[in-house]
């Protein structure tokens, strides 16, 4: 009786041993991209200046260029997918991009379909308006009824609707687009994250358009990734973290931020107004 339990136990082990080989070796997200030899991110190629095309007309900008020293340090090449911003976050849930980089706060909503980098930039809301006469906004009140700009599904617009603005949507517009449309009146204003729209008022200052002093909503933002597995999460945290130490996140901020470093969490930024969208 003994010998047959002992068997019988030794037989459970090895079956419960062969279980977990099996299930070590099941492919990883980041197996197959490793497989593939490279990174789909998906991205605008028209976000002055996180992604965009410059005088050479080769693709660049903060997030671009990050996502390129990442792919170095991971050793894969990094292939672009441009598209609407409405559409990104939606070819990451589908695979048809492993990860999205194109400015996107990290927030407690998208976290229940995705998973987030290590944040590379601190910043918050901004506002774009007439420079001729704040579009006839002096407060947060003064949105209602004014006619906001932007993509349909950004956090942005979301705070605009909840704010009682009327939306004025774009597919994937240039920021000289958005600026035009806003001195010529057809629309009000752009609500948008600070330090995008402020180094963009500023390379195209003859557009009729300057940044309101209003601010809100601090947030960090990051690369978004398939909720599938960390695998790939904690690969690009590990880059990240060495361009960070190096001091690369910090060069690139200031190479694309007229000299800012987004890359350190801001101070007195708990001060600011905090608006949820409306979905």
């Amino acid at each position: 009786m003994k010998f047959g339990l002992v068997t019988a136990l030794s037989a459970l082990v090895l079956a419960a041993c062969g279980g977990n080989t099996a299930g070590d070796s099941e492919e990883t997200a980041w197996d197959a991209i490793e497989e593939k030899g490279k990174i789909t991110v998906a991205t605008s190629g028209t976000l002055f200046p996180s992604s965009y095309y410059g005088d050479d007309n080769v693709l660049t900008g903060y997030e671009v260029e990050i996502m390129k020293a990442i792919g170095e340090k991971l050793d894969v090449d990094v292939e672009f997918m441009e598209m609407g911003v409405d559409g990104i976050l939606t070819s990451v849930q589908s695979g048809q991009a492993d990860m999205a980089a194109n400015g996107f706060d990290i927030t407690d909503a998208r976290k229940e379909d995705y998973l987030f980098s290590e944040p590379y930039k601190y910043s918050f809301g901004g506002l774009v308006v007439r420079a001729s006469d704040n579009s006839g906004i002096e407060s947060f009140e003064d949105w209602d009824g004014k006619k906001a700009a932007g993509g349909a599904t950004t956090t942005y617009m979301g705070i605009a609707r909840s704010l009682g603005a009327e939306p004025v949507t774009y597919d994937n517009a240039t920021n000289d687009i958005f600026f035009r449309d806003v001195a010529s009146g057809r629309t009000d204003f752009i609500p948008n994250d600070y330090y995008i729209s402020n180094t963009a008022v500023q390379f195209f200052a003859d557009l009729g358009v300057k940044m309101h002093d209003l601010k809100y909503n601090p947030s960090e933002q990051a690369i978004v990734l398939s909720n599938d597995d960390n695998s790939v999460k904690e690969k690009v945290d590990e880059a990240l973290a060495e361009l960070r130490e190096e001091g690369v996140l910090s060069e690139l901020s200031a190479e694309f931020f007229g000299g800012e470093d987004v890359t350190e969490p801001l101070e007195n930024v708990d001060e600011l107004p905090v608006f949820e969208p409306e979905d």
